[in-house]
């Protein structure tokens, strides 16, 4: 939805919300987001500027998320680390270039992939480019965070682990919510607990129009575009060792948004994913996770609030502000290459196959109507 479009009352509205749910900072971001997604300038600016010292990161991509939560955060984390900006709109780049200070922006993602002063380049373009630039950063030498879905077919994730196999790159993924404080604390209650689990998620998405991008044939639909979060989500509560993984699928007809699917594990442990998006939700995503193992009881509410019971004893966690994860992710992947931090790179080999392989493999089962069996990553593709 085009929020500039809409009558000032719901503009109010929204941003009152929104600075509940996110603060002022994080809801100015949101608001400069809107206005950027609309810019068309009469003259482009120049595009270079004199780099500072430090500017080593790469942008490929510039629409509202990378301009409002990865850039965001970067710039609020790091400093003005930004060196070069590109986006298929040359608008877009340039927005974010003056925005975040940036030494260059531009629209052709070789530019960025050959400087060699940039040693990490955050990948948030359409989702069929995502690997692609993420092997030719990696041919290069350089480290890659690639945004959601890392990739969009089987091809696409042997040639990524083919390509970690032959780079020094670290290679870091968007899957945010794994990382943020809810998601810490449910891993860290759980893990105490022995025995099969059950995991249930509702997810209320955004309505999409029909003819948007995402629904594109090579995009991967909302199944790779967004049920991935809550996939690899569920395969970090589960374990990577759960295997053989049987995936079984609920679709309404003819809809790629009003979706069900139900993971059987190894162990016996169950979970469902439920996602619908019927209309315009007011706040965004709307999601709740349910979670019983062993003696605990886990409710949680939109990332604002987190029940769990554990027997006779219950403990109640809130977030000020709406916590995804989402700068904790961002930021640690800068640190982890500034700071030359351990980094396991068979370990993270077998977590990119594998969460990769279950979101492609639920995509068939959903696109097929019938149940999947997954087997593991076996060391060798």
């Amino acid at each position: 939805m085009d929020y500039l479009k809409t009558p000032a009352i719901f503009k109010v509205r929204k941003v009152l919300r929104y600075l509940r749910l996110y603060g002022p900072q994080r809801t100015l971001a949101k608001v400069h987001g809107q206005i950027h997604m609309n810019r068309v300038f009469e003259s482009l600016p120049s595009p270079n500027r004199q780099a500072r010292a430090g500017q080593t990161i790469g942008l490929i991509g510039c629409g509202n998320y990378p301009y409002t939560t990865i850039a965001y955060y970067l710039n609020r984390r790091a400093g003005r680390v930004i060196r070069g900006v590109m986006d298929i709109d040359i608008n877009k780049a340039a927005s974010l270039y003056e925005r975040y200070k940036a030494a260059y922006y531009t629209d052709d993602p070789q530019a960025v992939v050959n400087d060699d002063a940039v040693d990490l380049v955050y990948i948030a373009s359409n989702h069929a480019s995502h690997a692609e630039y993420a092997i030719a950063a990696l041919d290069k030498g350089k480290n890659a965070y690639i945004e959601k879905p890392h990739v969009v077919s089987e091809d696409q994730l042997t040639r990524l682990v083919d390509a970690m196999r032959r780079s020094r790159g670290r290679v870091f993924l968007g899957f945010n919510r794994p990382g943020s404080r809810f998601g810490t604390i449910i891993a860290d209650y759980l893990g105490r607990e022995s025995g099969a689990a059950m995991y249930n998620w509702f997810v209320a998405g955004h309505a999409i129009d029909p003819d948007h991008w995402y629904f594109r044939p090579e995009e991967g639909g909302r199944v790779l575009g967004n049920l991935c979060h809550w996939i690899d989500f569920i395969l970090t509560l589960a374990g990577q060792d759960m295997y053989p993984i049987e995936v079984n699928p609920t679709r309404a007809a003819g809809s790629d948004c009003d979706i069900a699917v139900t993971y059987k594990f190894a162990d016996g442990t169950i979970a469902a994913i439920t996602f619908s998006a019927k209309g315009h939700t007011f706040e965004g995503v709307k999601e709740r996770f349910a979670a019983h193992k062993g003696n605990c009881l886990i409710e949680m509410d939109d990332f604002h609030t987190l029940r769990v019971e554990v027997g006779e004893k219950v403990r109640n966690y809130r977030n000020i502000f709406r916590d995804h994860g989402h700068e904790n992710n961002i930021v640690s992947a800068y640190r982890n290459v500034k700071g030359a931090l351990p980094y396991d790179r068979e370990r993270r080999i077998a977590q990119i196959w594998n969460s990769g392989m279950l979101f492609l493999k639920t995509k068939e089962a959903l696109d097929s109507d019938t149940r999947v069996v997954i087997h593991p990553y076996s060391g060798g593709v």
